[in-house]
């Protein structure tokens, strides 16, 4: 029994190692000199230039502008992740909404059809969508990053697959009591689905978050970049050495990782509560 526990927390604690080592490495590599990291490599000791690295990236002007600052793009993943997130699953309860609870004729085969579009990838989409945005005028907008990507397949599963758990006997009593579909919905639907929103706002935040390939097609602005597009600007800025700011690069890609990480830290009992939910 004692040597099953200890063999199983020493999977455990093998698995935080292979998850943490690099986080670390890459927190303590970011304290040290860009100079010290390209004749030495990466660090495991922390470095005496965390205060300076970490300023320098957050509020020095930088890019080739030397005007954009660390801030200014945390703030547009910001904006990115929630925009993302709120609008994602504001279309995907409307329409698992509509599939489950309007008896039209195909509801399934509508359903299925929005479901198929998980096999199509950004990338197969990405040009008719750079194209329309850029006839409307969106290029370099807050409005043209989230506005073509709103629309979720995984959202809409998740949401018909909640909202089918849900007894009929609630949209009988609210039929009773005179309330109509907007009324049901908002006033039934939405509070029942509050466990089912965090998950779904979790992952859909970390998915708009983390892009790269959207924003770097549909921004040459540097106010509107990105952390993730800062990251790679860092490495493509040469310093007269000719040696690229590592440890910069290296600060950035470690501030990166903390918001998803807080967002999943405070919403994690609500993320399994809604997955598990959905399976009722």
């Amino acid at each position: 029994m004692y040597r099953t526990k200890f063999f199983d927390h020493l999977i455990l604690i093998a698995g935080v190692v292979l998850m943490l080592g690099p986080l670390v490495i890459a927190f303590t590599t970011s304290t040290h000199s860009a100079a010290e990291i390209h004749s030495k490599g990466l660090m495991l000791t922390v470095g005496d230039h965390f205060g300076e690295t970490y300023s320098k990236v957050l509020f020095h002007g930088g890019g080739f502008t030397g005007k954009v600052t660390g801030l200014t793009m945390a703030l547009n993943s910001l904006i990115l992740g929630i925009g993302f997130a709120v609008g994602k699953i504001v279309l995907s309860m409307m329409a698992a909404y509509a599939i489950v609870y309007f008896r039209f004729r195909f509801a399934t085969l509508a359903f299925w059809l929005i479901f198929t579009t998980l096999l199509l990838p950004l990338e197969v989409r990405i040009m008719p969508s750079y194209k329309v945005m850029s006839d409307l005028g969106l290029l370099n907008t807050h409005t043209g990053l989230i506005l073509p990507l709103l629309a979720s397949a995984t959202g809409t599963f998740f949401f018909r697959q909640f909202f089918k758990s849900v007894p009929d006997e609630l949209l009988e009593a609210a039929r009773i009591d005179g309330a109509g579909p907007i009324k049901f919905f908002f006033d039934v639907l939405v509070p029942l689905s509050r466990t089912m929103i965090a998950a779904v706002f979790i992952i859909m935040f970390v998915y708009g978050w983390n892009q790269y390939l959207w924003p770097l097609l549909m921004t040459t602005d540097e106010s509107f970049y990105t952390l993730m597009r800062g990251i790679k600007q860092i490495l493509q800025v040469w310093v007269g050495s000719q040696i690229p700011d590592y440890n910069e690069a290296f600060a950035m890609a470690v501030l990166a990782m903390l918001p998803p990480v807080v967002v999943v830290v405070i919403f994690q009992s609500w993320f399994i509560k809604g997955l598990t939910e959905s399976d009722k």
